[in-house]
């Protein structure tokens, strides 16, 4: 597996257990890039700021959603792309599954349209396979509102200020990307153990 990906809604724990995995296959001798969205490369860090600062203007959905494109795209060209033809392994942290989920199913713009503009950005490029943190809403909010609130520097809560309902339909979309594309998306349970997680999504490689 080349191009591994982590996806889930807030507070799932993903970026734990990308970070896990990136040190176990690292033990295993592989040369390994982690990289998250948005952000990665200059610009992208630069327009993270704006897209995840609530403190920042509204951003309309489309606006969002062209933004998180751009990004891509950039991060795709740049980074991605040239470690994968370098034979390292990438492991990401969201991709276009979440755009799919939290732009089609959560802000509710439409999703073939999306799709369309993903595989523009990537030039066609897909995860070899993708980890699902499947957690609870309330819970994974409780958890990222806590470690926004810890966290120094600039707040990146404009999406944990979203209501449940929001967040549910993110969730759902989720589980409808993983139940049609199950060879790619395995759906992992969150509701256990940190090294318990880690051990299944190694057992998945």
């Amino acid at each position: 597996m080349a191009f591994i990906t982590f996806e889930g809604v807030e507070g799932c724990g993903k970026s734990t257990q990308m970070e896990l995995l990136k040190s176990f296959l690292e033990k295993k001798g592989r040369k390994v890039l982690s990289v998250r969205e948005p952000g990665g490369t200059a610009l992208g860090e630069r327009v993270r700021a704006i897209l995840l600062d609530s403190k920042q203007e509204p951003v309309d959905p489309w606006a969002e959603l062209f933004l998180y494109e751009a990004c891509r795209a950039q991060l795709v060209k740049n980074v991605i792309r040239p470690a994968l033809e370098a034979g390292k392994t990438v492991v990401c942290d969201r991709f276009t599954d979440s755009t799919v989920a939290y732009q089609g199913f959560g802000r509710g713009l439409d999703i073939k349209t999306i799709e369309g503009l993903n595989r523009l950005a990537t030039g066609g490029l897909k995860p070899d396979i993708t980890f699902l943190i499947d957690c609870d809403i309330e819970v994974g909010l409780e958890r990222a509102l806590s470690r926004i609130k810890e966290k120094k520097g600039a707040r990146e809560d404009r999406f944990e200020k979203e209501d449940l309902a929001f967040h549910g339909r993110v969730r759902d979309g989720y589980l409808s990307i993983a139940a049609n594309d199950p060879k790619r998306v395995r759906v992992i349970a969150a509701a256990r153990e940190i090294a318990s997680i880690h051990e299944e999504i190694c057992g998945c490689l």
